[in-house]
């Protein structure tokens, strides 16, 4: 996995450091991680703009806010997500793939933490239970 640390490999080592929250973005093959201090770009998309990708590529990533208790996982599936066009499939495909992906970003960045889903993004996850 490439992991690119922006700005730079010492500001985000010393934000690790200092345990200040991070924004995570890693893409859905799990080649790339875009890692940032939370403050340097606020969201995801201006963060993926900062380090020299299309903001418009921002569903090609799953997204994340990291810190030392834990991983909170925007849940937002594209309703193009793998060209899956039954939604059950298609988000249960998200959540499956999302869960390996991210659990071997976090390995790599050193983080073992647990993944959640934060209420406010829950709808896609509740659909898929619900069905």
């Amino acid at each position: 996995m490439t992991i690119i640390k922006y700005p730079s490999e010492n500001d985000v080592n010393t934000a690790i450091s200092e345990k200040e929250p991070l924004l995570v973005l890693i893409s859905f093959d799990g080649k790339t991680a875009i890692v940032s201090q939370i403050d340097e770009a606020m969201e995801h998309h201006i963060l993926l703009a900062k380090a020299g990708f299309p903001s418009t590529d921002i569903d090609k990533y799953f997204r994340i806010v990291l810190d030392e208790d834990g991983a909170d996982w925007t849940f937002v599936c594209p309703p193009d997500y793998k060209g899956i066009a039954d939604k059950q499939r298609r988000i249960t495909a998200f959540y499956k793939d999302g869960f390996a992906v991210i659990s071997d970003a976090l390995s790599e960045l050193g983080f073992m933490v647990g993944i959640n889903i934060p209420k406010r993004y829950r709808r896609h996850f509740d659909y898929m239970m619900s069905e």
